[in-house]
């Protein structure tokens, strides 16, 4: 957390930013600073310039400026996002439910009063100006069949794994991964390359269905999954004990019955 889902909240909050002229750059955290970024760069490249636009690649934030650059912002695993008084989501399954202005590591103040922060207890996150975009694989939102097929579910590392890797397939995080396969029946531990052209369509149906649920739903811990992520969990299908193993470097849930 937050995955792919919650950064597209946190996108569509940011868009009442837009219009809104930069008055003042709040970066003192050096280490939530990215690449090369400095806190000079930041305000030659800013400051009195305008959001003219939002968008969003796999987990990664962009806000677009009137000056051509580009804020790239990322959250890490406890990273919220604040426009004024408003956030898109009030706390995180797997963070403090506390709300500590301690844990601003970076704010954009407007010329209208209002502000837009990233609060973030762990510092996991960070901001980036004019980062490399192209570095991020397919949309998690947007990936065709086509796509999975010949950049996703290629060679013998698991589907878990492979559907995890940011520069093949942008957004997807433990708890989508995990739901997706569930529910396409799919075991997270198969080699990627090994699916069928049936199971193929399969998945990618459950994973655009998935995230647009969870979106619909107010986040990623929204699966049906989710409340027997824990040991001695079942599956909410069929009652068999889940399974739970390391997969691409993350705790992972399956179910030996129908995941095959």
């Amino acid at each position: 957390m937050p995955e792919g889902v919650e950064v597209e909240m946190y996108r569509q909050l940011a868009e009442k930013a837009v219009g809104a002229e930069v008055a003042s750059i709040d970066a003192d955290d050096s280490w939530f600073l990215k690449g090369e970024t400095t806190p000079d760069e930041l305000q030659a490249a800013l400051l009195g310039e305008q959001i003219t636009g939002t968008r969003r690649i796999g987990k990664l934030m962009l806000l677009d400026f009137s000056s051509g650059h580009r804020l790239g912002v990322r959250f890490g695993m406890t990273g919220r996002l604040l426009v004024g008084d408003e956030a898109a989501i009030e706390h995180l399954e797997y963070s403090s439910k506390r709300n500590d202005p301690a844990w601003d590591r970076f704010g954009l103040g407007f010329v209208d009063g209002r502000d837009l922060v990233v609060r973030d207890p762990r510092r996991l996150g960070g901001v980036e100006l004019d980062p490399d975009e192209g570095r991020l694989g397919h949309d998690v939102f947007s990936v065709t069949l086509g796509q999975l097929r010949s950049d996703v579910l290629v060679g013998s590392v698991a589907i878990k794994a492979r559907l995890l890797d940011q520069h093949r397939l942008a957004g997807v995080g433990n708890l989508i991964a995990d739901e997706t396969l569930w529910r396409a029946g799919l075991d997270p531990a198969r080699p990627a390359g090994a699916l069928s052209d049936d199971e193929s369509r399969r998945l990618q149906r459950r994973l655009r269905s998935v995230v647009k649920q969870f979106l619909a739903n107010g986040g990623s811990h929204t699966g049906r999954l989710q409340s027997e992520r824990h040991r001695d969990g079942r599956c909410p299908d069929d009652g068999a004990e889940l399974d739970r193993r390391t997969i691409g470097g993350r705790t992972t849930y399956s179910c030996p019955m129908h995941q095959r």
